[in-house]
Order: structure tokens, then C-alpha cells, then sequence
């Protein structure tokens, strides 16, 4: 076992260098440029797209449940968790950098969730889509496309369920005193009833879990704001000072914090790492870029609401220890002895709030956020056997019940590890998928850009991909054109 760790680590070193961080920077700021930043220009038009939809399309979900469905899978552990560890390694300025990359991300965003709609096709009468399709059909590297889909699939579908689950046994295990075993059977009980359900029950679910668990989880943070309000301009301070390495105190820490905030800005969100783009391909609508802009915004939603109150909820209330991962000496000690991840944010609010709200409504919140991960993980790696394997159903199932299994397993493993396998399952994929993107982004500009033609032209978009050189044999978009035409 001890030879596995040191190996998992040694290549999630390798997959997650500075190299990545500067790439995901890097295109973020291209897309963006590009584009005119219309994560910013066109925010109204995400609000809209997101509220209109067809609740009567047989084949695909709706935007809205592509939507809670991603940033079910974003806010899992990532956006609680995930920004703690943050915090540890890179101090209150990576926070600055998670924003960064939220900003930048959306437009990262955009373009695979675009390309993932543009290339999308039907197996089994449901659409599927995400890198692996544009991989094959955009660049006609089948080899390559191979490549991601098995990445996806020891990513989502095998390295990171662990994660979550056992960051949901732990929480339990505080706060209802249910062991560890207890409680990782009862969420692998309720999740195989879901993802055993396909795509429409997984939409469904995630429509209605999503903006209750955000919406509780931003209260919670707000009630930490007003009762620390004093504290207000200092953390504010502290991050922006950090963040630059002007501060006294973080100051020798400044790539760390840059680097962790960027790593953990694309756990969390997912930007770049292909894995919103494969859900967004399950969406029906007229128009790629429609589908693209609402998942910009999911991207904000992470970033600026449930990241954002994560860091509001340990800086505010000083719940939070820093390492110098150079020296190994403690920078900031207000836990001592206190292991970083999610048992910050639950004895605050605990101690906040009470056992009841802050203990134990917090650890059900907990349930909810990385229920709806795993559903969305469960969904990615099923996608990517459907395209590897022609959608046979022998397959499906075989690769949820591997899921379930591997997410068990999460309860049995030391908790470092499970962080370790999960951000290298992430970082597999943003290497392969942002590549893609940057080959293909030509594609998606004019996509884009056709978008906007028809709507300062007065009309509801509608995609053309002969235009773009896309083969729509399977008639995918038939139905948007015949609708146009009446």
C-alpha cells in the first residue's frame, strides 16, 4: 500500500506541475480575449437561456437540468474541502487566484461546452457528447479521443468517487456518530437507485438538489458575515496582499498561492477538465453557444457563491491553519493539531450555529453536495463508455456498478490518498481536453460568433453545422432547421 501512495503521488507531482496551472491561466485568458469576454458582456443572456428550455424533449435533458446537474457535480467536495486545502497551501491569497480562474474559466467553459453540443450524437435515444466526440469527429484522432474517454472513465468514474465519499462518512460519523462503513453503505444505497435510473432521473434529481443545498449553504456564509462583520476589511486585505506577495506574513508563499488557487479554481469548477462539457452535450437546445454561455455561468455560480462562501466562512471566523510547503513550518496556526478539509468549515459552523443547524443540517448539506457529484462523475464515465462501447448496455452497467464499488472503497482508504487519486484523475483530463479546445477553437470562435449574427438579426439561433463543415447525417439539429423554416 505504501508503495501505491508513493506512486499516485509521484504522478499526480508530474500531472499537476506548474505547467498545468500556467496553461489553464494561459487559455482561459485567450478564450476570453477572444471572445470579447462574454461571461461578462452577455451575463443577462446566461440568466435567460438558463430559464427558457423544452421540458418535452425526448431525447436530451433541458439547459436548466445541465446546468444543476454540473454544478451539482462542481460543488461537491471541491467547493468545501477543496477550498480549505487551498487555503493550507497557498494561504488567503489563493482564494484571489480561485477568482481568477472563475472569471477566466467561464470562457474556458464556453468553448468546450460549445464544441461538446456542436459534435454531439444519440445512442440508445439519448444525446451524449464531450471531448471524446470532438477529439474524433473535430480533429480525426480516434486514438486521442480514445485516450480521454479512458481518462474520464479512471477519473470521475474510478479515482474520485472515493473522495467524496468519505468525506461524506467522516461528516456523518461527527455528527450522527455512524461509522465509517455505516455511512458509505447508505450513500452507495441511495446513489445506485439514482444513477441505475440514466440520465433523465440523474437531470431530474440534480434540477431539484442543486439551488436548495447552494441557496442553505450561501445563508449559512452570510450569517458568518454579519456576526464577524468587523473582520471584513482585513481578510479582504489579507487576500488581495497575499495574493500579490504583499503580505508580511504570506509573502514567501506567493507561487503557492497562485498555484494552489488556480489547482483548486479547476477542481472546483471544472473548467478545462472536459467534464462539464460532457454533460452539456446531453442538453437539447437550437444553438451550441446557448448551451455553452449557461454553462459560463455554472462556472460563476461555484466560484462566486459556494467557493466564495467556503473562504468567508474560515477567513472571517479565523478557522484556518497555512503551511509553508517549502519549510514545513506552520505559517498560521489558529487549529492546531486540526487536519485541513472539511471539518474546518463544519466545527465553525457548528460552533456558530449549534449542533443542530450548523452540525447536523450542515452535514446533510454535505450529503447533498456530494450526492449530486457523484451522480454527475457517475454520468461523465457512463458517457465515455457509451462512446467506446456503442452504447451497449452490458457496459453501462458494468462500468455503475464499478462506480458504486469504487466510491465504497472511499470509507477504506487513508483520506491524503483519496485527494491525491482524485486531483490526478482531474488533472489526466485537463491535459488532454484543453489541448483539444486550443485545436479546435477556430471551430468554436464561428460558432460563436454565428450566434451572435442571428441574434443582433432579430432571431432565436439556430445551428447549421454543414456551415461549419460538421457532418449532421444522424439529423441532429433537423428539428431546430424544420422549425426555423415554419
Amino acid at each position: 500500500m505504501e508503495l501505491f501512495n508513493e506512486a499516485i503521488t509521484w504522478v499526480n507531482s508530474i500531472v499537476w506541475s506548474n505547467v498545468l496551472v500556467v496553461i489553464c491561466l494561459v487559455a482561459g485568458i485567450y478564450f476570453s480575449a477572444r471572445l470579447k469576454f462574454p461571461q461578462i458582456r452577455m451575463f443577462k443572456e446566461m440568466i435567460r437561456l438558463l430559464l427558457k428550455a423544452d421540458p418535452n424533449s425526448q431525447s436530451g435533458i433541458t439547459p436548466f437540468q445541465a446546468f444543476a446537474t454540473t454544478v451539482g457535480s462542481r460543488v461537491g467536495m471541491g467547493s468545501v474541502a477543496g477550498v480549505a486545502t487551498g487555503i493550507y497551501f497557498g494561504g488567503p491569497g489563493a482564494v484571489f487566484w480561485m477568482w481568477v480562474l472563475g472569471l477566466l474559466g467561464a470562457g474556458t467553459a464556453l468553448m468546450e461546452s460549445t464544441l461538446a453540443q456542436a459534435y454531439k450524437t444519440k445512442i440508445n435515444g439519448e444525446y451524449i457528447g464531450g471531448p471524446a466526440l470532438f477529439i474524433e469527429r473535430g480533429l480525426g484522432i480516434k486514438v486521442y479521443a480514445v485516450l480521454f474517454a479512458l481518462a474520464t472513465i479512471l477519473g470521475p468514474g474510478i479515482l474520485m468517487p472515493g473522495l467524496h465519499a468519505n468525506s461524506v462518512a467522516s461528516t456523518f460519523q461527527r455528527s450522527f456518530g455512524t461509522s465509517m462503513i455505516a455511512g458509505g453503505i447508505i450513500l452507495c444505497v441511495f446513489l445506485a437507485v439514482v444513477v441505475f435510473g440514466g440520465v433523465k432521473r440523474i437531470g431530474e434529481f440534480s434540477e431539484k438538489a442543486a439551488p436548495i443545498m447552494c441557496l442553505i449553504y450561501m445563508l449559512m456564509a452570510i450569517g458568518i458575515v454579519v456576526i464577524y462583520y468587523k473582520n471584513i476589511p482585513g481578510v479582504i486585505g489579507t487576500i488581495i496582499s497575499s495574493a500579490f506577495g504583499q503580505n508580511a506574513v504570506y509573502g514567501g508563499i506567493l507561487g503557492s498561492a497562485i498555484a494552489w488557487g488556480v489547482k483548486r479554481g479547476v477542481y472546483s469548477t471544472e473548467a478545462g477538465q472536459g467534464s462539464g462539457a460532457i454533460v452539456s452535450a446531453a442538453a437539447e437546445v437550437s444553438h451550441p453557444a446557448k448551451q455553452g454561455l449557461v454553462q459560463a455561468l455554472s462556472v460563476y455560480i461555484v466560484s462566486f457563491v459556494v467557493c466564495t462562501s467556503t473562504a468567508v466562512i474560515l477567513l472571517l471566523s479565523n478557522s484556518y491553519n497555512v503551511l509553508n510547503e517549502t519549510t514545513g513550518q506552520m505559517i498560521t496556526e489558529y487549529l492546531p493539531g486540526s487536519q485541513y478539509g472539511v471539518g474546518w468549515t463544519q466545527d465553525i459552523l457548528e460552533s456558530t450555529y449549534g449542533s443542530l443547524l450548523g452540525g447536523k443540517l450542515f452535514a446533510i448539506i454535505i450529503v447533498l453536495f456530494v450526492f449530486t457529484s457523484l451522480i454527475g462523475y457517475e454520468y461523465q464515465a457512463e458517457s465515455n463508455v457509451n462512446y467506446l462501447f456503442k452504447g451497449k448496455k452490458a457496459a453501462v452497467w458494468l462500468i455503475r456498478g464499478i462506480f458504486i464499488l469504487s466510491a465504497f472503497s472511499g470509507v477504506l482508504v487513508n483520506a491524503d490518498i483519496i485527494w491525491t487519486m482524485g486531483d490526478t484523475g482531474a488533472g489526466l483530463m485537463t491535459w488532454l481536453n484543453i489541448f483539444a479546445v486550443a485545436l479546435l477553437s477556430k471551430k468554436a470562435f464561428a460558432i460563436f460568433k454565428d450566434y451572435e449574427k442571428q441574434k443582433k438579426q432579430g432571431l432565436d439561433p439556430v445551428f447549421h453545422p454543414e456551415q461549419f463543415g460538421i457532418d449532421d447525417s444522424e439529423g441532429i439539429w433537423k428539428v431546430n432547421q424544420e422549425s426555423e423554416e415554419k
